[in-house]
């Protein structure tokens, strides 16, 4: 399981690329970043968060590719729970609120029924 350790923003963005492209060399991971450093730098960065524990490589051929060491959903979840004890004193309902405050917070007819299985099952088990 990967560290707790904060990352960087280029960490993220690193992280978010291996994330959506399932794997990545360092020569794919600087294809997606803007701005990007040198190849060298870019491995480097790399190397740091498989040291962090959040990525792993394997070798294909002359290369390295890099994988994330947690699954996207697991880590996923483990970010909103810091988000949510960090911001909102480990409430979900706060959590929840603010997010459905939020301007941009468009729910489909589709969406809300969703919310309201998910808060029904809750119910029933007592959560």
């Amino acid at each position: 399981m990967a560290e707790s350790r904060g990352l960087t923003r280029r960490e993220r963005q690193i992280m978010d690329i291996v994330y959506r492209r399932g794997r990545a060399s360092a020569a794919e991971v600087m294809e997606d970043l803007p701005d990007p450093p040198s190849y060298s730098a870019t491995r480097a960065l790399l190397r740091i968060l498989e040291e962090k524990g959040h990525l792993r490589h394997e070798q294909q051929g002359p290369r390295y590719v890099f994988l994330p060491v947690v699954a996207p959903d697991k880590a996923r979840r483990s970010a909103l729970k810091q988000v949510v004890q960090t911001f909102f004193g480990g409430s979900t309902s706060d959590a929840v609120a603010a997010l459905l405050d939020m301007p941009s917070a468009q729910l489909s007819k589709a969406d809300r029924a969703r919310l309201s299985a998910f808060i029904d099952r809750a119910r029933k088990e007592g959560r």
